[in-house]
């Protein structure tokens, strides 16, 4: 019996030693000291390069309120609308704060934080176009949008009838809108604040209100520890202060009670 016992023990010990050890990104960042950020640097206040070339905007200061917080070093990764998934997938970056809002067809691809910061989307316009109160009144309108973005989603849900103009990536679709290529485009209400800002002579008007548009940090499926740590990172920085700071300091507006998912 003895002897069964022990050559139980020992069998155990080795299909024990053959299981891989469950991998950490928690554990792994720490241990690396280093913690990669996506964040997106085309679409300003959210992220963008200022005039000494250096990465700026909200996800930017919040991509290093994270990193302090870890008490490690930041490596910021620069990412596209498109490839902002993608690149989590691909293990490139170890988190992204890069202006994404949640859905239900993301939600299946990636983890979701609480949110960090919201704004207003919207379809924006000339100021004499008429204003929609209803998603089929925007049937037939060109409309500019970044492919596969929210907005992209909801309308093509939403307003299937309306002329939905997809480009790469948000420069494009404020380019499209002011040459004339669209007579409308859709966009969260921070980016259109800066545009107006910069462009002072095009109208951006509001012409339909879509819904408040929450951004989260994303991360890989499968990361409880990390995605724990993440919102604990959030509630201490939202009690504290700091994150309706600069939202207050990029967006020009307080920070209203965010929803939770």
């Amino acid at each position: 019996m003895f002897k069964l016992k022990a050559f139980a023990i020992a069998v155990g010990i080795a299909i024990a030693s053959t299981i891989p050890a469950k991998a950490d990104k928690l554990q792994d960042i720490l241990s690396a000291g280093e913690i990669r950020v996506g964040v997106l640097l085309d679409v300003a206040p959210w992220g963008f390069k200022d005039e000494n070339g250096d990465p700026a905007g909200l996800d930017v200061d919040v991509a290093n309120l994270l990193a302090d917080d870890l008490g490690v070093d930041l490596k910021l990764v620069q990412v596209t609308g498109p490839n902002r998934i993608p690149s989590l997938l691909a293990d490139k970056v170890d988190v992204l704060v890069a202006a994404l809002g949640a859905t239900p067809e993301r939600a299946q691809q990636v983890s979701f934080s609480q949110p960090y910061a919201a704004v207003q989307l919207g379809v924006y316009g000339p100021a004499d176009m008429e204003k929609a109160e209803t998603p089929d009144q925007l049937a037939g309108q060109s409309i500019a949008v970044a492919k596969g973005t929210t907005l992209d989603l909801w309308l093509s849900d939403n307003a299937p009838d309306a002329n939905l103009i997809r480009f790469e990536d948000v420069p494009s679709v404020l380019s499209a809108y002011m040459a004339g290529q669209a007579s409308s485009f859709a966009e969260n209400s921070a980016i259109v604040a800066e545009a107006a800002k910069n462009n002072p002579d095009v109208e951006m008007d509001l012409k339909f209100l879509i819904r408040q548009s929450p951004a989260h940090i994303g991360i890989r499926h499968g990361e409880p520890d990390l995605l724990r740590w993440l919102d604990t990172f959030l509630f201490s920085n939202r009690m504290n202060g700091k994150l309706p700071e600069l939202q207050e300091k990029w967006f020009n507006v307080k920070q209203d009670n965010l929803p939770h998912i």
